[in-house]
């Protein structure tokens, strides 16, 4: 539950800090917020591979999981 919760929380923060990113005034807050949510993107993988590693994940639901933060992750370096 802990982990769920954990891996809950970095997929929220992505867009909020994309988002608050936005709203704040100038390119340098914006990158600040982007790099946080990539941060938030990272810490989300690794939640992931301990939910595999511990088998919590079987391989078809952390492959696909994996492609939609491999995407995000693409879509994200596009906003820098």
């Amino acid at each position: 539950f802990g982990l769920t919760s954990q891996a809950r929380r970095a997929a929220v923060s992505i867009p909020a800090n994309i988002a608050e990113g936005h709203g704040r005034l100038g390119d340098r807050e914006l990158s600040r917020y982007l790099s946080i949510a990539r941060g938030s993107l990272r810490e989300l993988e690794t939640h992931l591979n301990i939910a595999q590693g511990l088998n919590f994940l079987n391989d078809g639901e952390y492959s696909r999981l994996h492609a939609i933060t491999e995407e995000v992750g693409r879509l994200l370096f596009g906003l820098f």
